[in-house]
């Protein structure tokens, strides 16, 4: 199995925000692969994740939205850990330190700051899970980035933000066919392979 996590916040209130590039990602991925995010993964009485399962490229593939906020999203890998090797998880966020528009993937390395990243990292005990970061700017020179990532775009971001999303649906695609290696070299900058 293979699992694309995105990362942000439940709630209409986050819905269009900055932090929730991770969910736009996984809501199209999911809408063109087998339909909404209607299942529910539980732990205890508590929903940790919504989540859509299908199969791609002969890998059963799992898209999954924590329900948990931001900084708790690890809960809802808990119930898969043992279960799905961590480099099978593709976790994808946004990124203040990238400029709007720039993808990164990456087979592993730090949370980096991002504390959504940085929970998925504790429960599963690694650094070595692939991440796919989406720059959403802002990362230079302000002391409190909360505002920034709760915020939505802005009108005339919108244009950049969408096209991101949809090269993040296509590089997530490309991790499931082809592998992290092509999937990097076909979507960082320049080819960057880190």
């Amino acid at each position: 199995m293979k699992v694309i996590v995105g990362l942000g916040n439940p709630g209409v209130r986050y819905a269009r925000t900055r932090h929730n590039v991770g969910w736009m990602v996984v809501d199209q991925l999911a809408a063109r692969q087998c339909g909404s995010l209607t299942k529910r993964l539980r732990r205890g009485l508590r929903v940790v994740a919504a989540y859509a399962e299908c199969e791609q490229g002969g890998w059963q593939i799992r898209f999954m939205k924590p329900m948990t906020m931001m900084n708790h999203s690890g809960d809802a890998l808990r119930p898969l850990k043992g279960r799905v090797s961590p480099e099978d998880v593709l976790l994808v966020c946004d990124d203040v330190n990238l400029p709007l528009g720039r993808l990164r993937l990456r087979p592993h390395g730090s949370a980096g700051g991002h504390q959504g990243l940085r929970s998925c990292l504790e429960v599963l005990e690694t650094e070595r899970v692939p991440r796919l970061r989406l720059g959403v700017g802002g990362g230079t020179g302000r002391a409190d980035l909360t505002p920034h990532v709760l915020a939505e775009f802005s009108a005339a971001e919108r244009p950049a933000a969408e096209a991101m999303v949809e090269r993040a649906v296509e590089a997530c695609g490309s991790w499931i066919e082809h592998g992290m290696t092509e999937a990097m070299q076909r979507y960082n900058p320049m080819g960057q392979v880190g």
